[in-house]
């Protein structure tokens, strides 16, 4: 019988990865704006909510969609500065009931104490984007996932979103070992629910920092695993 070295590794290999396949994904929203005007706002907050693959939430979320349009309540998808206060207040619940899969974190950034070179997009939001990545992605033992996904919603504009997409891929070919992989994407928050908890447990956040209430915060705060002020330097 002839020996396959190829195959045999190839099969060594395959078995390996099935055996490594869970994946890490991180959803990324930011509260705040990028106006360093006196008319911008205090703080600009970026939090990422980062999961396995899970889809728990995601039914009560659809459940509670059906329930608003049989009630002749057309809304297409859930975001937290728009939503009124019944909306806001059983999205925050859906959430609060399964936070054990969440983990949150967020970048605190007074807009006060950025140095005038820091003050382009292209700049200041890419680099607070690579210091949350690199504070989520410290904490877990890489070796065990196959790849991690980053997820953020849809940027519109092209130099931006080239900017982002270069800070994101240099921050994790720098802290990923080889072997693991990664993908990065843009998608409508519309279209995924993941996005829209992390656009309201991101909106929470913000609402603490710049408007001093805390009670959503409170909803949630058991599943924040970080929140700092950031220092640009």
């Amino acid at each position: 019988m002839r020996f396959n070295f190829n195959s045999i590794l190839k099969r060594f290999w395959n078995h390996a990865y099935r055996a490594k396949r869970q994946h890490l994904y991180l959803f990324l929203d930011e509260g705040g704006n990028l106006d360093f005007s006196n008319h911008g706002t205090k703080y600009f907050i970026l939090t990422s909510v980062t999961k396995q693959r899970s889809i728990k939430l995601h039914a009560p979320l659809t459940e509670f969609k059906y329930d608003l349009l049989e009630r002749g309540i057309n809304l297409e998808h859930f975001h937290a500065s728009e939503d009124n206060k019944a909306v806001r207040d059983r999205v925050f619940k859906i959430i609060q009931s399964d936070l054990k899969d969440l983990r949150i974190d967020s970048m605190i950034v007074d807009k006060q104490t950025v140095e005038i070179a820091w003050h382009k997009g292209t700049q200041f939001y890419p680099r607070l984007l690579a210091l949350l990545i690199r504070r989520v992605l410290q904490d877990f033992d890489l070796a065990q996932f196959s790849k991690v996904i980053i997820i953020t919603d849809q940027i519109p504009l092209t130099h931006r979103r080239q900017a982002v997409e270069k800070s994101i891929k240099m921050t994790l070919k720098e802290l990923l070992p080889p072997d693991i992989h990664y993908g990065v994407f843009h998608h409508e928050s519309k279209s995924n629910f993941d996005l829209q908890i992390a656009d309201y447990c991101s909106w929470a956040i913000y609402r603490k920092w710049e408007r001093k209430e805390g009670y959503y915060y409170q909803m949630i705060q058991p599943a924040i695993e970080n929140e700092s002020e950031a220092k640009l330097e």
